[in-house]
């Protein structure tokens, strides 16, 4: 058997192992008397169900990773994804509860209740004890486009299960425009479209959390590769410009984070010009039609820019997986030693946000002065905000990922390697890993961190010594 068949298999009997999961440990409505790992493991047929989960996981990530560097055809690799999905089309939702807030929160806005000033409690909302406790009370983190497409496929639907068909569609919507849309980046940028595309949609992570879990991580990311098509078709002319332009705001409309992409696609539409009057003028067009369409949308739907300071709401969670927050744990460990308590992780959460925004700002006047490829620059830009952002789900990793997948050919190793080992910190049932594992958890992160910062901090100087003296040096040279 050829390795790109062995793969293929190896997959699908991943695919297959996980969706069996799903009907009998999965992120099912009825949560259970005990839903962590030791109540999953003391339930019927909980040995089972981790079992299968994890076997599944291996299976599927070891097939994914087995052919990172040698996709035989684009062809193949949409066959493969493809085929790998199914199964996880149609089991229940797996790894993630966040669907059935999205029908409540949707069932709130077609109720005539604004989800940006109240939790789904308030409805009450028909499905209310599918949804966690701790985001019952809680404001809809989400942009009003999500919200009003939330409220439309309600209305269509009613019921829990249909609601969750509905919702595994747009999520199913959003992969195909992703698909579509990557291999006019890879050839732009001189990567493989087959790469690319096995790179950033065969993971466990697409077939878990966006189609199994119907994220709406989905349709942003499928909206923002697709602006960045339009704009980088044509770039600096006026009608890619807006059209890519609104494609972003729509996209800003589900997830405020996508935010970071437009400052690079402002860049992305200059056709190479790096003049102040061509930055300005391609500025007001991209982000004139972004802001344009983000209010169109929320004018539409009744709703008020309240979702941004809902996004708050979204930190509440706590665990180390988030690098920030994994600091303060760390530190807030350290004083208990001598009976003394303080929460540190507001502190290292506010000085995540402030690196995060002065290395956004760096990048992207690295890009603009010193003619960097924009659509890498917006890899980075995510990527730094996975990073340093209060909060970690393992879907985030998807986000980066599918840029810099078009983006780079050959050093993208040790992000597939993140994703890799992100598909592995979640439950079939949705429990997060993390909130069990604060100890060794946490440490490691924090020893990560240091070592990562270190990293960095030579490659910039590095950088800045080859910059100073840019011909290198031989033997031969005249000591000056």
């Amino acid at each position: 058997m050829s390795q790109h068949r062995l793969a293929r298999c190896l997959g699908l009997a991943g695919s297959i192992m996980i969706a069996v999961t799903a009907f009998f440990g999965g992120a099912l409505p009825a949560m259970g008397d005990d839903p962590t790992p030791v109540g999953l493991w003391r339930s019927d047929g909980g040995p089972a169900a981790i079992g299968l989960w994890f076997a599944g996981l291996a299976a599927l990530g070891g097939a994914w990773w087995m052919l990172r560097r040698s996709v035989p055809s684009l062809r193949w690799a949409y066959v493969t994804v493809a085929l790998w999905s199914l199964p996880l089309l149609v089991a229940p939702p797996l790894a993630s509860r966040d669907v059935y807030a999205y029908a409540c929160q949707g069932a709130t806005w077609a109720a005539g209740f604004n989800p940006y000033e109240q939790g789904v409690a308030a409805l009450p909302c028909p499905w209310l004890e599918s949804i966690s406790p701790i985001w019952q009370d809680t404001p809809a983190p989400y942009g009003p486009f999500f919200v009003l497409i939330s409220g439309l496929l309600v209305s269509a639907g009613w019921s829990l299960a249909a609601n969750v068909v509905l919702f595994r569609l747009v999520a199913v919507a959003g992969v195909v425009l992703t698909a579509a849309c990557l291999p006019a980046l890879a050839r732009r940028c001189g990567v493989p479209p087959q790469q690319a595309v096995w790179l950033a949609l065969a993971s466990p992570l697409v077939g878990v959390h966006l189609i199994s879990g119907a994220h709406n991580d989905a349709l942003m990311i499928g909206l923002l590769v697709a602006g960045l098509t339009v704009i980088v078709s044509r770039p600096g002319r006026a009608g890619p410009l807006l059209a890519g332009g609104a494609l972003l705001g729509l996209a800003v409309a589900i997830k405020a984070t996508a935010v970071v992409v437009v400052p690079f696609a402002v860049l992305a539409g200059l056709a190479g010009s790096l003049r102040l009057a061509d930055l300005l003028r391609a500025g007001a067009q991209v982000v004139g039609a972004a802001v344009a369409t983000l209010v169109a949308v929320t004018v539409a739907g009744g709703l008020s820019f309240g979702w941004v300071t809902g996004l708050a709401s979204s930190s509440d969670a706590v665990g180390w997986t988030s690098p920030p927050t994994a600091v303060g744990q760390t530190l807030g460990y350290l004083p208990r030693a001598f009976g003394i308590r303080i929460d540190l992780i507001p502190y290292t959460r506010q000085v995540g946000l402030a690196v995060l925004a002065v290395l956004l700002v760096w990048l992207w006047w690295r890009v603009w002065r010193r003619g960097r490829d924009p659509l890498h620059g917006a890899a980075l830009a995510l990527a730094a905000t996975v990073a340093l952002s209060p909060v970690f789900h393992p879907w985030y990793a998807l986000w980066p990922l599918v840029l810099l997948a078009v983006t780079v050919r050959d050093r993208i190793g040790w992000f597939t390697g993140v994703a890799l080992g992100a598909s592995f910190l979640v439950f079939a049932n949705g429990v997060a890993l993390a909130r069990y594992t604060k100890i060794p958890g946490a440490p490691l992160m924090t020893l990560a961190v240091i070592a990562v910062t270190v990293h960095l901090v030579r490659a910039a100087r590095r950088d800045a010594a080859v910059a100073a003296d840019p011909v290198p040096r031989t033997v031969e040279d005249p000591v000056a």
